[in-house]
């Protein structure tokens, strides 16, 4: 008698249905995740590593992230200048798990990071193919040179596709042509996600506006928009007085419209300094913390951020 549930060993040899193992794989960040998503869509899924409302800058892994990393095949991630907290358990599983860092992806565009949180208009032609080469030593201490929210250009985002679907055909091989095939309509996607922002951001495009921390260069650069400043320099570390004082003149000075906070942090701050101004608020968040994970979630991500973009600034 047959165990039930299972095949004979002929079944299993004659059933070409039987699916064949996709690799381990892991995203460190929501827009990551969404990308590899949707690369590995009908194959396999990959797993998320920072949900909800976490942010990378002061993430902390857990026992069992430890564990998932340690068990991967593949682990996507932006890079040391992001997510520092990888870069120990990446040491301990060198040469078994196989970490791409898209901060490196062929024709990632990479910006410097601004200094200061104030900054002139910066709307000029976007700079295209600057790409940063990385010091792959992890345990040499690293001081992050890049912005690395590179994610929030749709055009960086077709070449992080690009890569994955290479990494992925490359470990995986007979699913290459379903990776394939998946990257080229994601990445038909994104360039019509890209037309579509553009229109969209146009009307709004010339209304100084402040951020909470200068997270979204990219998205100013691909789409000319008028940021003037960010309320903290650094998100782990609330501004003092003379920093709240430097940017509350600013807001007067400009004309802001609009001062964004972020889910990730406490709104309190964006209060008090809008006081005695005119400017509004909103909500930017870089990562889709309420935002599903799954191949949609990128797209949902950008389409967020130029809703309220386009709310606050134009007034509606």
């Amino acid at each position: 008698m047959r165990i039930r549930g299972l095949l004979p060993i002929g079944a299993l040899l004659l059933a070409p249905w039987i699916a064949l193992a996709a690799p381990n794989v892991v995203a460190s960040l929501q827009p990551v995740h969404s990308l590899a998503a949707g690369v590995m869509q009908g194959v396999g899924q990959p797993h998320l590593l920072v949900t909800g409302g976490a942010s990378p800058h002061d993430y902390h892994l857990r026992p069992s992230d430890a564990r998932v990393i340690a068990e991967a095949d593949i682990l996507f991630w932006i890079g040391p200048d992001l997510e520092r907290f990888l870069i120990r358990p990446l040491n301990n599983v060198k040469g078994k798990v196989q970490a791409i860092a898209l901060l490196e992806a062929p024709n990632v565009t990479v910006l410097p990071l601004r200094t200061g949180g104030v900054w002139e208009s910066h709307r000029h032609e976007h700079v295209e193919g600057a790409h940063a080469k990385q010091d792959h030593d992890h345990e040499a201490a690293h001081e992050a040179d890049h912005d690395a929210h590179i994610w929030l250009d749709p055009v960086n985002a077709i070449a992080m596709t690009r890569r994955m679907v290479a990494v992925l055909g490359e470990v995986d091989p007979d699913h290459k042509t379903a990776y394939e095939r998946n990257g080229a309509a994601l990445i038909e996607r994104l360039n019509q996600l890209n037309q579509q922002l553009a229109l969209k951001l146009a009307p709004v495009k010339d209304q100084p506006y402040v951020v909470f921390h200068d997270a979204y260069q990219y998205l100013e650069r691909r789409y000319g928009l008028n940021a003037v400043g960010s309320v903290v320099l650094n998100p782990e570390q609330r501004p003092g007085a003379k920093r709240v004082a430097e940017i509350q003149a600013r807001i007067r000075e400009r004309g802001v419209r609009c001062v964004f906070s972020e889910p990730q942090f406490q709104p309190a701050l964006v209060n008090t300094v809008i006081a005695e101004s005119s400017a509004r608020t909103g909500t930017l968040d870089p990562l889709g913390a309420e935002i599903p994970p799954g191949p949609d979630a990128y797209f949902q991500l950008l389409e967020g951020l130029a809703d309220a973009l386009q709310a606050c600034l134009s007034g509606a």
